[in-house]
Protein backbone atom coordinates (compact mmCIF):
# COMPACT_ATOMS: atom_id res chain seq x y z
CA UNK A 1 0.00 0.00 0.00
CA UNK A 2 1.51 3.20 -1.03
CA UNK A 3 2.01 5.66 2.26
CA UNK A 4 0.66 9.25 2.05
CA UNK A 5 2.09 12.06 3.74
CA UNK A 6 1.68 13.60 6.62
CA UNK A 7 0.73 17.04 5.53
CA UNK A 8 -1.80 15.62 2.95
CA UNK A 9 -3.83 13.20 6.01
CA UNK A 10 -3.49 16.23 7.92
CA UNK A 11 -5.49 18.19 4.89
CA UNK A 12 -7.65 15.35 3.86
CA UNK A 13 -11.09 16.02 3.61
CA UNK A 14 -12.28 13.06 3.42
CA UNK A 15 -12.02 10.66 6.66
CA UNK A 16 -12.92 6.56 7.06
CA UNK A 17 -10.18 5.63 4.31
CA UNK A 18 -7.69 3.39 4.82
CA UNK A 19 -4.26 5.08 4.73
CA UNK A 20 -0.42 4.38 5.09
CA UNK A 21 1.89 7.00 6.83
CA UNK A 22 5.60 6.49 7.30
CA UNK A 23 7.68 8.74 9.39
CA UNK A 24 9.60 9.46 12.47
CA UNK A 25 8.24 9.40 16.27
CA UNK A 26 8.56 12.61 18.06
CA UNK A 27 6.18 11.43 21.22
CA UNK A 28 5.21 8.01 22.65
CA UNK A 29 2.40 8.80 25.16
CA UNK A 30 0.06 5.92 27.45
CA UNK A 31 1.92 2.85 25.45
CA UNK A 32 -1.38 4.44 23.01
CA UNK A 33 -0.40 8.06 21.07
CA UNK A 34 2.18 8.06 18.97
CA UNK A 35 3.32 11.86 17.28
CA UNK A 36 4.48 10.94 14.10
CA UNK A 37 6.16 13.62 11.10
CA UNK A 38 7.73 12.96 8.01
CA UNK A 39 9.02 15.92 7.61
CA UNK A 40 6.18 17.40 5.34
CA UNK A 41 4.97 19.60 7.79
CA UNK A 42 5.62 21.54 11.11
CA UNK A 43 2.72 18.98 12.10
CA UNK A 44 2.62 15.81 13.36
CA UNK A 45 -0.29 13.13 12.90
CA UNK A 46 -1.49 11.50 16.10
CA UNK A 47 -1.77 7.94 15.64
CA UNK A 48 -3.82 5.56 17.96
CA UNK A 49 -2.00 2.14 18.86
CA UNK A 50 -4.13 -0.74 19.78
CA UNK A 51 -1.93 -1.48 23.16
CA UNK A 52 -3.99 -4.38 24.49
CA UNK A 53 -3.40 -6.13 21.01
CA UNK A 54 -0.33 -5.14 20.19
CA UNK A 55 2.71 -7.07 21.84
CA UNK A 56 4.89 -5.56 25.03
CA UNK A 57 8.24 -5.57 22.88
CA UNK A 58 6.63 -4.02 20.12
CA UNK A 59 5.02 -1.05 21.83
CA UNK A 60 8.67 -1.11 23.46
CA UNK A 61 10.31 0.06 20.47
CA UNK A 62 7.96 2.72 19.80
CA UNK A 63 11.08 5.30 20.68
CA UNK A 64 11.97 8.62 19.58
CA UNK A 65 13.44 8.88 16.76
CA UNK A 66 12.23 5.43 15.29
CA UNK A 67 10.77 4.90 12.17
CA UNK A 68 7.72 3.48 12.03
CA UNK A 69 4.99 2.88 8.94
CA UNK A 70 1.49 2.57 10.24
CA UNK A 71 -1.85 1.55 8.52
CA UNK A 72 -5.00 2.25 9.34
CA UNK A 73 -7.98 3.90 9.32
CA UNK A 74 -7.96 7.84 8.81
CA UNK A 75 -10.56 9.23 11.44
CA UNK A 76 -11.59 12.98 13.12
CA UNK A 77 -9.49 13.32 16.43
CA UNK A 78 -11.57 13.50 19.35
CA UNK A 79 -8.37 15.18 21.15
CA UNK A 80 -7.63 18.98 21.05
CA UNK A 81 -5.24 20.36 18.70
CA UNK A 82 -5.74 17.86 15.84
CA UNK A 83 -7.98 17.47 13.06
CA UNK A 84 -7.85 14.19 11.88
CA UNK A 85 -6.53 10.96 13.62
CA UNK A 86 -5.02 7.45 12.41
CA UNK A 87 -6.73 4.36 14.49
CA UNK A 88 -3.41 2.09 14.00
CA UNK A 89 -4.56 -1.77 12.40
CA UNK A 90 -0.77 -2.47 11.60
CA UNK A 91 1.80 -1.20 13.00
CA UNK A 92 5.58 -2.09 11.68
CA UNK A 93 9.13 -0.84 13.04
CA UNK A 94 11.14 0.49 10.13
CA UNK A 95 14.07 1.25 12.21
CA UNK A 96 15.09 1.23 15.74
CA UNK A 97 16.35 3.97 17.65
CA UNK A 98 18.00 3.49 21.42
CA UNK A 99 16.15 6.27 23.36
CA UNK A 100 18.82 6.72 25.83
CA UNK A 101 21.61 7.38 23.06
CA UNK A 102 19.28 9.49 20.84
CA UNK A 103 20.74 12.96 20.81
CA UNK A 104 17.65 14.77 19.73
CA UNK A 105 15.64 14.05 22.83
CA UNK A 106 11.67 15.82 22.90
CA UNK A 107 12.94 18.35 25.24
CA UNK A 108 14.52 22.10 24.37
CA UNK A 109 18.35 22.12 23.57
CA UNK A 110 20.88 24.78 22.99
CA UNK A 111 21.54 25.67 19.55
CA UNK A 112 24.88 25.33 19.77
CA UNK A 113 24.12 21.36 21.21
CA UNK A 114 22.14 21.52 17.67
CA UNK A 115 24.74 22.58 15.49
CA UNK A 116 27.36 20.35 17.30
CA UNK A 117 24.80 17.60 15.93
CA UNK A 118 23.90 19.30 12.40
CA UNK A 119 23.08 15.86 10.91
CA UNK A 120 20.65 15.33 13.00
CA UNK A 121 19.10 18.78 14.29
CA UNK A 122 16.56 18.82 11.46
CA UNK A 123 14.50 16.01 12.95
CA UNK A 124 13.57 19.20 15.60
CA UNK A 125 10.30 21.37 14.77
CA UNK A 126 12.16 24.63 14.67
CA UNK A 127 15.04 23.09 11.71
CA UNK A 128 12.81 21.09 10.03
CA UNK A 129 10.70 24.32 9.83
CA UNK A 130 13.78 26.53 9.00
CA UNK A 131 14.47 24.01 6.30
CA UNK A 132 11.91 23.96 4.69
CA UNK A 133 11.35 27.91 4.20
CA UNK A 134 15.21 28.02 3.15
CA UNK A 135 13.45 25.33 0.14
CA UNK A 136 10.73 27.53 -0.83
CA UNK A 137 12.64 30.74 -0.46
CA UNK A 138 14.99 28.92 -3.15
CA UNK A 139 12.27 27.91 -5.38
CA UNK A 140 10.74 31.81 -5.29
CA UNK A 141 14.49 33.11 -6.10
CA UNK A 142 14.44 31.05 -9.19
CA UNK A 143 10.77 31.51 -9.79
CA UNK A 144 10.89 35.35 -9.64
CA UNK A 145 13.73 35.57 -12.19
CA UNK A 146 12.38 33.04 -14.15
CA UNK A 147 9.17 34.54 -14.92
CA UNK A 148 10.67 38.05 -16.13
CA UNK A 149 12.79 36.10 -18.41
CA UNK A 150 16.36 36.12 -16.99
CA UNK A 151 18.38 33.49 -18.01
CA UNK A 152 20.31 31.32 -15.40
CA UNK A 153 24.13 30.71 -15.29
CA UNK A 154 26.39 28.48 -13.49
CA UNK A 155 29.64 30.65 -13.15
CA UNK A 156 32.75 28.81 -11.86
CA UNK A 157 33.55 27.77 -8.76
CA UNK A 158 37.37 27.41 -9.52
CA UNK A 159 38.80 30.62 -10.56
CA UNK A 160 41.93 32.79 -11.04
CA UNK A 161 39.86 36.17 -10.44
CA UNK A 162 39.66 37.53 -6.98
CA UNK A 163 35.92 39.94 -7.62
CA UNK A 164 36.16 41.07 -5.16
CA UNK A 165 40.17 42.17 -4.55
CA UNK A 166 39.82 41.29 -0.77
CA UNK A 167 42.81 38.26 -1.29
CA UNK A 168 40.94 36.36 1.37
CA UNK A 169 40.14 33.41 -0.94
CA UNK A 170 40.95 29.59 -0.72
CA UNK A 171 43.59 28.02 -2.52
CA UNK A 172 42.80 25.34 -4.70
CA UNK A 173 45.98 23.12 -5.69
CA UNK A 174 47.10 19.25 -6.34
CA UNK A 175 50.53 19.95 -5.69
CA UNK A 176 52.22 18.17 -3.35
CA UNK A 177 52.42 20.63 0.29
CA UNK A 178 55.48 18.95 1.38
CA UNK A 179 57.62 19.31 -1.56
CA UNK A 180 56.01 22.14 -3.41
CA UNK A 181 57.71 22.65 -6.99
CA UNK A 182 60.00 26.24 -7.17
CA UNK A 183 60.75 28.47 -10.02
CA UNK A 184 64.01 30.17 -10.14
CA UNK A 185 62.65 33.24 -8.09
CA UNK A 186 62.03 30.64 -5.39
CA UNK A 187 58.25 31.18 -6.05
CA UNK A 188 55.90 28.34 -6.04
CA UNK A 189 55.81 27.20 -9.87
CA UNK A 190 52.36 26.91 -10.30
CA UNK A 191 53.07 26.37 -13.69
CA UNK A 192 53.00 22.95 -12.76
CA UNK A 193 49.69 22.87 -10.79
CA UNK A 194 46.80 21.29 -12.39
CA UNK A 195 44.74 24.41 -13.79
CA UNK A 196 48.53 25.57 -14.90
CA UNK A 197 47.77 29.12 -12.70
CA UNK A 198 47.28 29.77 -9.37
CA UNK A 199 43.18 29.54 -8.90
CA UNK A 200 40.88 29.82 -6.04
CA UNK A 201 37.63 28.85 -4.96
CA UNK A 202 35.29 32.39 -6.22
CA UNK A 203 33.87 34.63 -3.90
CA UNK A 204 31.42 36.04 -6.13
CA UNK A 205 30.38 34.84 -10.12
CA UNK A 206 29.49 38.94 -11.05
CA UNK A 207 32.45 39.36 -12.67
CA UNK A 208 31.59 35.92 -15.40
CA UNK A 209 27.94 37.30 -15.26
CA UNK A 210 28.72 40.19 -16.28
CA UNK A 211 30.46 38.77 -19.38
CA UNK A 212 26.76 36.59 -20.20
CA UNK A 213 24.59 39.77 -19.34
CA UNK A 214 26.07 41.55 -21.99
CA UNK A 215 25.05 39.00 -24.76
CA UNK A 216 22.42 37.27 -22.70
CA UNK A 217 20.30 40.47 -21.46
CA UNK A 218 19.60 39.91 -18.12
CA UNK A 219 20.93 36.58 -15.93
CA UNK A 220 20.99 35.59 -12.49
CA UNK A 221 23.38 33.37 -10.62
CA UNK A 222 23.11 30.91 -7.63
CA UNK A 223 25.25 29.43 -6.18
CA UNK A 224 28.05 28.54 -3.35
CA UNK A 225 30.62 31.00 -2.91
CA UNK A 226 33.69 31.01 -0.34
CA UNK A 227 35.55 33.50 2.15
CA UNK A 228 38.18 32.40 4.11
CA UNK A 229 38.13 35.32 6.23
CA UNK A 230 38.85 34.49 10.11
CA UNK A 231 35.69 35.67 11.48
CA UNK A 232 33.71 33.97 13.90
CA UNK A 233 30.60 36.05 14.31
CA UNK A 234 27.03 35.10 14.07
CA UNK A 235 26.78 36.67 10.49
CA UNK A 236 29.92 34.76 8.59
CA UNK A 237 30.00 32.02 6.78
CA UNK A 238 32.87 30.49 5.16
CA UNK A 239 31.05 28.54 2.54
CA UNK A 240 27.39 30.20 1.55
CA UNK A 241 25.10 30.75 -1.20
CA UNK A 242 25.18 33.81 -3.15
CA UNK A 243 22.27 35.37 -5.59
CA UNK A 244 23.39 37.48 -8.15
CA UNK A 245 21.48 39.16 -11.10
CA UNK A 246 23.56 41.29 -13.80
CA UNK A 247 21.21 43.20 -16.27
CA UNK A 248 22.74 44.96 -19.26
CA UNK A 249 21.38 48.64 -19.57
CA UNK A 250 20.53 48.73 -16.31
CA UNK A 251 21.63 52.04 -14.38
CA UNK A 252 21.66 52.57 -10.61
CA UNK A 253 17.89 53.59 -10.23
CA UNK A 254 16.90 50.66 -11.94
CA UNK A 255 19.11 48.22 -9.87
CA UNK A 256 17.56 49.43 -7.15
CA UNK A 257 14.00 48.95 -8.37
CA UNK A 258 14.84 45.43 -9.30
CA UNK A 259 16.52 44.68 -5.99
CA UNK A 260 13.32 45.64 -4.04
CA UNK A 261 11.11 44.28 -5.86
CA UNK A 262 12.74 40.55 -5.68
CA UNK A 263 13.32 41.31 -2.06
CA UNK A 264 9.29 41.96 -1.52
CA UNK A 265 8.75 38.98 -3.69
CA UNK A 266 10.53 36.24 -2.26
CA UNK A 267 9.29 37.21 1.22
CA UNK A 268 5.63 37.15 0.10
CA UNK A 269 6.40 34.20 -1.52
CA UNK A 270 7.69 32.76 1.59
CA UNK A 271 4.83 34.37 3.89
CA UNK A 272 1.95 32.62 1.22
CA UNK A 273 3.01 28.94 1.25
CA UNK A 274 4.84 28.30 5.04
CA UNK A 275 2.26 29.97 7.11
CA UNK A 276 3.17 26.98 9.74
CA UNK A 277 6.14 27.02 10.02
CA UNK A 278 6.69 30.79 10.12
CA UNK A 279 4.44 31.02 12.83
CA UNK A 280 6.21 28.08 14.51
CA UNK A 281 9.22 30.21 14.41
CA UNK A 282 7.14 33.72 15.80
CA UNK A 283 5.89 31.41 18.29
CA UNK A 284 9.82 30.53 19.17
CA UNK A 285 11.48 33.52 19.10
CA UNK A 286 8.98 35.43 21.33
CA UNK A 287 9.39 32.35 23.94
CA UNK A 288 13.45 33.17 23.31
CA UNK A 289 13.01 36.54 23.57
CA UNK A 290 11.37 36.56 26.99
CA UNK A 291 15.02 35.82 28.77
CA UNK A 292 16.18 39.02 27.01
CA UNK A 293 16.49 42.60 28.53
CA UNK A 294 13.37 44.55 26.97
CA UNK A 295 15.84 47.16 25.32
CA UNK A 296 17.19 43.83 23.53
CA UNK A 297 13.88 42.60 22.19
CA UNK A 298 12.50 43.13 18.93
CA UNK A 299 9.96 45.98 18.46
CA UNK A 300 8.37 43.52 16.41
CA UNK A 301 6.94 39.94 16.12
CA UNK A 302 8.42 37.73 13.11
CA UNK A 303 4.93 38.04 10.86
CA UNK A 304 5.06 41.87 11.24
CA UNK A 305 8.22 42.01 10.53
CA UNK A 306 7.98 40.70 7.27
CA UNK A 307 4.51 42.50 6.57
CA UNK A 308 6.62 45.57 7.09
CA UNK A 309 9.13 44.93 5.09
CA UNK A 310 6.21 44.20 2.09
CA UNK A 311 4.05 46.93 2.96
CA UNK A 312 7.06 50.02 3.18
CA UNK A 313 8.95 51.32 0.37
CA UNK A 314 12.30 51.44 1.05
CA UNK A 315 13.99 54.63 2.15
CA UNK A 316 16.56 55.75 -0.51
CA UNK A 317 19.70 57.83 1.11
CA UNK A 318 23.07 59.12 0.12
CA UNK A 319 26.23 57.68 2.10
CA UNK A 320 26.90 61.39 2.52
CA UNK A 321 23.02 62.15 4.11
CA UNK A 322 23.76 59.23 6.04
CA UNK A 323 27.21 59.78 7.39
CA UNK A 324 25.38 63.33 8.49
CA UNK A 325 22.37 61.98 10.33
CA UNK A 326 25.04 59.44 12.00
CA UNK A 327 27.41 62.18 13.09
CA UNK A 328 24.61 63.94 14.30
CA UNK A 329 23.31 60.98 16.35
CA UNK A 330 23.04 60.78 20.04
CA UNK A 331 24.37 57.39 19.92
CA UNK A 332 27.68 58.63 17.77
CA UNK A 333 27.89 61.98 20.43
CA UNK A 334 27.56 60.49 23.80
CA UNK A 335 30.12 57.48 22.64
CA UNK A 336 27.33 54.81 22.45
CA UNK A 337 28.68 53.69 19.16
CA UNK A 338 31.84 50.74 18.89
CA UNK A 339 33.11 52.79 16.23
CA UNK A 340 32.02 56.29 16.01
CA UNK A 341 31.34 58.44 13.23
CA UNK A 342 34.00 61.67 12.87
CA UNK A 343 33.90 62.30 8.95
CA UNK A 344 33.09 61.53 5.59
CA UNK A 345 34.79 58.42 4.21
CA UNK A 346 34.13 56.09 7.14
CA UNK A 347 33.15 52.26 6.25
CA UNK A 348 30.04 51.88 7.90
CA UNK A 349 29.34 48.99 10.35
CA UNK A 350 26.67 46.88 11.30
CA UNK A 351 25.35 49.16 14.05
CA UNK A 352 25.22 52.03 11.86
CA UNK A 353 23.30 50.64 9.19
CA UNK A 354 20.84 48.88 12.09
CA UNK A 355 20.71 52.24 13.38
CA UNK A 356 19.37 53.96 10.12
CA UNK A 357 17.17 50.98 10.08
CA UNK A 358 15.97 50.47 13.41
CA UNK A 359 16.32 53.71 14.89
CA UNK A 360 16.23 56.50 12.54
CA UNK A 361 14.39 55.71 9.34
CA UNK A 362 12.33 52.73 10.84
CA UNK A 363 12.21 50.74 7.62
CA UNK A 364 14.51 49.26 4.62
CA UNK A 365 16.73 51.63 3.44
CA UNK A 366 18.89 51.74 0.53
CA UNK A 367 22.43 53.43 0.89
CA UNK A 368 23.73 55.20 -2.65
CA UNK A 369 26.74 56.96 -3.64
CA UNK A 370 29.69 55.86 -1.76
CA UNK A 371 33.04 56.55 -1.26
CA UNK A 372 35.08 54.94 -3.83
CA UNK A 373 37.92 54.00 -1.90
CA UNK A 374 36.06 51.84 0.36
CA UNK A 375 34.12 50.26 -2.94
CA UNK A 376 35.12 47.37 -5.34
CA UNK A 377 36.82 48.47 -8.35
CA UNK A 378 34.47 47.79 -11.18
CA UNK A 379 31.94 50.23 -9.30
CA UNK A 380 31.22 53.02 -11.88
CA UNK A 381 32.69 56.35 -11.45
CA UNK A 382 29.98 59.30 -10.66
CA UNK A 383 30.39 62.40 -12.34
CA UNK A 384 31.71 65.80 -11.50
CA UNK A 385 32.54 64.72 -7.90
CA UNK A 386 34.99 66.85 -6.06
CA UNK A 387 38.47 65.59 -5.98
CA UNK A 388 39.39 63.73 -2.58
CA UNK A 389 35.24 63.17 -2.41
CA UNK A 390 34.58 60.88 -5.04
CA UNK A 391 31.94 58.63 -4.98
CA UNK A 392 30.60 55.50 -7.06
CA UNK A 393 27.27 54.66 -7.88
CA UNK A 394 26.92 51.74 -5.42
CA UNK A 395 23.94 50.63 -3.23
CA UNK A 396 23.99 48.93 0.31
CA UNK A 397 20.06 47.91 1.14
CA UNK A 398 19.67 47.66 5.30
CA UNK A 399 17.10 45.56 6.78
CA UNK A 400 16.73 45.39 10.73
CA UNK A 401 18.18 43.19 12.78
CA UNK A 402 20.47 41.83 9.55
CA UNK A 403 21.84 45.24 8.96
CA UNK A 404 23.45 44.77 4.79
CA UNK A 405 21.34 42.52 3.00
CA UNK A 406 21.99 43.35 -0.63
CA UNK A 407 25.30 45.04 -1.91
CA UNK A 408 25.39 45.90 -5.70
CA UNK A 409 26.28 49.04 -8.12
CA UNK A 410 26.30 50.23 -11.37
CA UNK A 411 28.93 48.45 -12.74
CA UNK A 412 31.98 50.82 -14.49
CA UNK A 413 31.42 50.76 -18.12
CA UNK A 414 34.09 52.62 -19.47
CA UNK A 415 37.22 50.92 -20.56
CA UNK A 416 39.65 53.75 -19.93
CA UNK A 417 37.99 54.52 -16.37
CA UNK A 418 38.21 51.08 -15.59
CA UNK A 419 41.90 50.40 -16.77
CA UNK A 420 42.85 53.70 -14.75
CA UNK A 421 41.33 52.32 -11.63
CA UNK A 422 42.58 48.33 -11.76
CA UNK A 423 46.24 50.28 -11.96
CA UNK A 424 45.80 52.62 -9.29
CA UNK A 425 44.86 49.39 -7.08
CA UNK A 426 47.44 47.00 -8.85
CA UNK A 427 44.87 45.00 -10.27
CA UNK A 428 46.21 42.53 -13.02
CA UNK A 429 44.97 43.78 -16.48
CA UNK A 430 46.59 40.74 -18.33
CA UNK A 431 44.70 38.14 -15.72
CA UNK A 432 41.25 39.92 -16.47
CA UNK A 433 41.49 40.54 -20.37
CA UNK A 434 38.23 38.35 -20.98
CA UNK A 435 36.63 41.00 -18.05
CA UNK A 436 37.96 44.30 -19.68
CA UNK A 437 36.87 42.67 -23.57
CA UNK A 438 33.22 43.53 -22.33
CA UNK A 439 34.27 46.82 -22.29
CA UNK A 440 36.35 46.75 -25.37
CA UNK A 441 33.40 45.16 -27.71
CA UNK A 442 29.95 46.89 -26.93
CA UNK A 443 29.64 48.06 -24.17
CA UNK A 444 27.00 49.78 -22.23
CA UNK A 445 25.40 50.31 -19.05
CA UNK A 446 24.65 47.85 -17.21
CA UNK A 447 23.91 46.85 -13.46
CA UNK A 448 23.80 43.90 -10.87
CA UNK A 449 23.55 42.78 -7.39
CA UNK A 450 24.24 39.97 -4.97
CA UNK A 451 22.27 38.95 -1.60
CA UNK A 452 23.79 36.81 0.49
CA UNK A 453 20.58 33.90 0.53
CA UNK A 454 21.43 32.67 4.17
CA UNK A 455 21.28 36.56 5.47
CA UNK A 456 17.37 36.09 3.57
CA UNK A 457 16.53 32.95 5.57
CA UNK A 458 18.26 34.35 8.35
CA UNK A 459 15.92 37.54 7.96
CA UNK A 460 12.93 35.63 7.28
CA UNK A 461 12.83 32.86 9.92
CA UNK A 462 13.98 34.93 12.36
CA UNK A 463 17.14 33.45 13.51
CA UNK A 464 19.54 35.27 15.22
CA UNK A 465 22.72 33.27 13.82
CA UNK A 466 23.36 32.35 10.28
CA UNK A 467 24.82 28.88 10.99
CA UNK A 468 21.27 28.03 12.07
CA UNK A 469 19.97 28.94 8.48
CA UNK A 470 22.39 26.86 6.58
CA UNK A 471 22.38 22.68 7.02
CA UNK A 472 26.05 22.44 7.52
CA UNK A 473 27.99 25.13 8.58
CA UNK A 474 31.43 25.34 7.53
CA UNK A 475 33.22 28.22 9.91
CA UNK A 476 37.13 28.99 11.14
CA UNK A 477 38.01 25.89 12.82
CA UNK A 478 34.98 23.70 11.86
CA UNK A 479 34.37 21.71 9.11
CA UNK A 480 32.28 18.79 10.23
CA UNK A 481 29.84 16.66 8.51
Amino acid sequence: MKHTKVRDLLNSTTTLQEVNAKGWVRTFRNNQFIALNDGSTINNIQCVVDFENTPEETLKRITTGASVSVIGTLVESKGAGQKYEIQVTKLEILGDSDAEKFPMQPKKHSLEFLRENAHLRVRTNAFGAIMRVRSVLSYAVHKYFQDKGFVYVNTPIITGADAEGAGEMFQVTSLPLDNLPKNEEGNIDFKKDFFGKHTNLTVSGQLEGETFAMALGQIYTFGPTFRAENSNTSRHLAEFWMIEPEVAFNDLDDNMDLAEDFIQYVIKYALDNCKDDLKFLEGRLLEEEKSKPQAERSEMALLEKLNFVLENNFKRVSYTEAIDILRDSTPNKKKKFQYLINEWGADLQSEHERFLVEKHFKCPVILYDYPANIKAFYMRLNDNTEPGRETVRAMDILFPGIGEIVGGSEREERYDVLVEKMEKLGIDKEELYWYLDTRRFGSATHAGFGLGFERLVLFVTGMTNIRDVIPFPRTPGSAEF
